[in-house]
C-alpha cells in the first residue's frame, strides 16, 4: 500500500486554563489519524471535540505540546505556516475586498515570486476549474456568497498544495446554496484528485461529501470509517447517537448469546440488539435503533401509542410514546400503506441486526 499523504502521530494541544487553578481539558489528546493522497477527510464532531484544533495545528496556526505531523514524510509540526504549502478555505472566505477576483487568486503565486505570465496563466485555470472564468475583473463585492466561496477555494488550489484543507466553508450559506456548493466541492475533489481536510459539525455534509469521517469528541478520536460504514457499524454509543438519528433507550442486559444481547426496558419488556463492545448479563446497557429500522405492528415487541405524524417531504416522521413516558421516532417513506391515526396503539419492533445495544457511558466532553 502506498505511504499516507498526511499522518498525526500521538498530536496532543491543551490551551492555557481561563482561571487560575482551573483543571482545563485536552483540546486534543494524542491524535493518531492518517489521510491517503487524493482522500476527502472529514473531521466532525460538536463544539469543542477537537477538529479546528487538529486542523489549525496542521495549517501551522497552532503548535502542539507533543507528538508528530508527518506531510509527505516530513514533520512540519514546528514548521511556520508559511513554509508549509498548505492551502486553506475558511468560513468567511478571507477574500481582500480592494483586489479584483484574479488579484485574490493570484496572491499566493504573488507571494511565492510566481513569474508574472505563468501567474496568469495559472489564475486563469484556477478560475476555470470553479466555472468563474468571466469574473476575474470583479470586487468580492460584486459576488454572490456562493461566488465568493469559489474564489476561496481557487485561491487555495492555485499554487498546487499537496493539501487543502477547507474549516467550515459553508457554514454562512442557505441551505439551498450550501447543497450546491457541497456538489461543487465533491467534482473538484474527484476531476482534480485533490487531498482535502474538511471540517464540519454537520453531520448531513459529513455524509454528503466524504470518502472517511473522522469523529472527534472531548478531543480524542472515536472512530474513522466511510460514511456508510460509519452510520450502519458505529462504534460507541456516542457515534450512533451524533452520526444521524437514532433512538436511545436505557436498558439492562438480560442474556449473551452469538453476539447479540437481550436488553430489559424496565416495565415495558425485552427487545434483541447487537451487542457492541464489552457488555455483560446484568449490566446497563443502552439499546439504540435508527428511526428508519422501527416496524409497527410488529409480531413481538414492545407496546406504544402513535403520539403525531408529521410530513415531512419524502418521509413521515412518526412520534411513538412508550410506557413511562419514553418516547421515540419512526420514519415512514412517503405513500407506504396507510398510518394508524394518532392515538392508536402499537407494537413496536425491530429486527435484532437492525439495532445495536452498547456500554453506557457518560456523555463526551
Amino acid at each position: 500500500m502506498d505511504a499516507p499523504l498526511l499522518r498525526f502521530e500521538r498530536v496532543s494541544k491543551r490551551y492555557p486554563a481561563p482561571a487560575r487553578g482551573a483543571a482545563q481539558p485536552a483540546a486534543l489528546a494524542g491524535l493518531d489519524l492518517e489521510i491517503a493522497r487524493g482522500e476527502l477527510l472529514t473531521l466532525l464532531g460538536p463544539s469543542g471535540s477537537g477538529k479546528t484544533t487538529t486542523l489549525m495545528l496542521l495549517a501551522g496556526f497552532e503548535t502542539p505540546d507533543s507528538g508528530r505531523i508527518l506531510l509527505e514524510g516530513r514533520d512540519i509540526a514546528r514548521l511556520p505556516a508559511h513554509k508549509r504549502g498548505i492551502g486553506v478555505v475558511f468560513q468567511s472566505y478571507a477574500l481582500f475586498p480592494h483586489m479584483t477576483v484574479a488579484e485574490n487568486v493570484g496572491f499566493p503565486l504573488e507571494a511565492r515570486n510566481v513569474p508574472r505570465g505563468e501567474r496568469a496563466a495559472r489564475v486563469a485555470r484556477a478560475l476555470d476549474m470553479v466555472r468563474l472564468p468571466e469574473y476575474g475583473d470583479r470586487r468580492p463585492a460584486q459576488l454572490s456568497g456562493g461566488q465568493q466561496q469559489r474564489v476561496a477555494l481557487a485561491r487555495a488550489m492555485v499554487f498546487e498544495p499537496p493539501i487543502v484543507l477547507l474549516d467550515e466553508p459553508l457554514g454562512a450559506l442557505d441551505k439551498a446554496l450550501r447543497e450546491e456548493m457541497q456538489h461543487e466541492i465533491r467534482v473538484l475533489h474527484q476531476r482534480l484528485g485533490l487531498t482535502m481536510m474538511y471540517v464540519t459539525h454537520d453531520q448531513s455534509e459529513a455524509l454528503t461529501l466524504s470518502d472517511r469521517i473522522a469523529v472527534l469528541a472531548g478531543g480524542a478520536l472515536r472512530q474513522v470509517a466511510a460514511p456508510r460504514d460509519l452510520y450502519d457499524e458505529p462504534a460507541d454509543a456516542f457515534v450512533a447517537g451524533f452520526v444521524g438519528e437514532n433512538n436511545s433507550l436505557p436498558a439492562r442486559v438480560v442474556s449473551m448469546a452469538d453476539g447479540v444481547a437481550r436488553c430489559a426496558l424496565e416495565g415495558i419488556g425485552t427487545m434483541p440488539a447487537r451487542a457492541v463492545g464489552p457488555l455483560a448479563a446484568g449490566g446497563p446497557c443502552v439499546l439504540m435503533v435508527r428511526p428508519e429500522r422501527l416496524v409497527l405492528d410488529a409480531p413481538e415487541g414492545l407496546p406504544a401509542q402513535l403520539a403525531e405524524a408529521l410530513f415531512q417531504g419524502d418521509h413521515v416522521r412518526l412520534r411513538l410514546v412508550l410506557p413511562g413516558g419514553a418516547e421515540v421516532i419512526a420514519k415512514r417513506p412517503v405513500g407506504e400503506a396507510a398510518l394508524p391515526a394518532p392515538g392508536a396503539a402499537v407494537t413496536l419492533g425491530w429486527a435484532a441486526g437492525d439495532a445495536r445495544a452498547f456500554r453506557a457511558e457518560g456523555p463526551a466532553r
